[in-house]
């Protein structure tokens, strides 16, 4: 990991993954986005230089710990997810202190003007807090992004979303970038930046040069180089998730079989292209507590591919207990079941065990995990970031009371 230190971070360049050190005052001053990049302040998550309606640059800068408003980098596709400032209740989606998603607002409809006005865009830059022994307001920098994201329409790069705190309903936007695969941004190009020379491409990274000419988005997508998590990567990474799952675990433990449309759901709201035809009877259910399908070819022309789902509520090792894995028999008793052309899921609020996930992988089983990490991280998405809020959702509809 290369770390930029504060007394360079005026003349560095921005490469992607490097650490840009922060100050040690403990206060605001410490930041050192605003010391790489003239002109853009030292706090909030939108900093955009320039004055007007069309800015000279953006930072975007996420914590990555807010639960309510996850904002996600997939490295595989180089896809960014952020989501605007509106994010408490009592203010229009456009009325925020910092004028974010006004710049969300007008970069998009720059985008989307026919013809696109791509010249006008500002480049967005992203960083992502990075504590180091050194400064707890150092940063991380992870890339050079444009908005939309190629085979994205233009009705869902840019949208509105509804959330409800307080007991008030508000709104605001979950936008889609791409980054770029540039892994330099070069200080000259900054610095004609910083000058209001927004229009200057000879600096600039070439992937950002053929976006403004050609509107094609040259993705920095990286193929994973392992496949198989580790115990701690399928735990929450947070005490909030942690607090989710927690709420699940106790919910369904003296219950496992109303376990199972719960997995489904989860899978549900993974993915909305995936259908859940079934969910199997305990006592009947031929090792498989769900089956559905998934949608791969258009509405009115479907091709899908049909799957078969185990549910796990096992122990999650939460508050010192001790974590209970799901290992090679439960995973070898949902890969006998799979026909040929059907693919695998297997829900748990726990883990897969190393030996287990090893052989599925190493084998090639069309095998499809979701952990204990993953439940909480897929109900945080989908907008329920607390464990009252979960808990609320299990109450309503996965109710434990005996049928009449």
């Amino acid at each position: 990991m290369r770390i930029i230190p504060s007394e360079l971070l005026s003349s560095s360049d921005l490469i992607i993954d490097a650490v840009y050190e922060g100050g040690r005052s403990g206060n605001a001053a410490d930041d050192p986005i605003s010391k790489v990049l003239q002109g853009v302040g030292n706090q909030g998550g939108f900093r955009a230089a320039g004055r007007g309606e069309d800015r000279t640059l953006v930072v975007l800068y996420t914590s990555g710990e807010d639960q309510d408003w996850p904002d996600t980098l997939d490295l595989n596709t180089g896809q960014f997810v952020y989501f605007g400032d509106n994010k408490k209740p009592g203010h229009e989606l456009h009325d925020t202190q910092r004028g974010g998603n006004r710049i969300l607002r007008r970069t998009f409809e720059l985008l989307h003007t026919s013809p696109p006005m791509r010249e006008k865009i500002p480049p967005f830059l992203i960083f992502k807090k990075y504590p180091t022994p050194r400064s707890s307001r150092s940063v991380q920098f992870k890339g050079l992004a444009v908005p939309g994201f190629t085979g994205l329409p233009s009705t869902a790069d840019l949208v509105a979303v509804w959330r409800t705190a307080e007991g008030q309903r508000f709104q605001n936007y979950r936008a889609v970038f791409t980054v770029l695969n540039a892994s330099v941004v070069a200080r000259s190009w900054l610095q004609e930046l910083s000058n209001g020379n927004n229009a200057s491409l000879a600096s600039a990274p070439p992937a950002w040069q053929s976006w403004v000419k050609t509107g094609r988005a040259q993705a920095l997508a990286s193929e994973s180089t392992t496949s198989i998590r580790s115990v701690d990567q399928q735990r929450p990474d947070s005490a909030t998730k942690a607090d989710i799952l927690r709420v699940v675990f106790e919910y369904f433990e003296q219950a496992p079989i109303a376990f199972e449309a719960f997995a489904a759901r989860i899978f549900q709201m993974h993915d909305p292209r995936v259908i859940v035809d079934t969910i199997t009877r305990g006592s009947v259910d031929g090792g498989r507590d769900a089956v559905g399908r998934y949608l791969l070819g258009l509405a009115d022309d479907p091709v899908y591919a049909e799957f078969s789902l185990e549910a796990k509520c096992y122990q999650p090792g939460l508050d010192e207990a001790t974590i209970n894995t799901v290992g090679v028999r439960e995973v070898s008793r949902l890969i006998s079941r799979i026909r040929h052309r059907q693919f695998g899921v297997l829900v748990t609020t726990s883990v897969i065990a190393r030996q287990a996930y090893e052989e599925v992988r190493e084998d090639r089983h069309p095998i499809v995990f979701l952990s204990g990490k993953d439940i909480a991280d897929i109900l945080v998405a989908n907008g329920f970031s607390t464990a009252a809020a979960v808990r609320t959702l299990l109450e309503t509809e996965f109710s434990l009371a005996p049928s009449s």
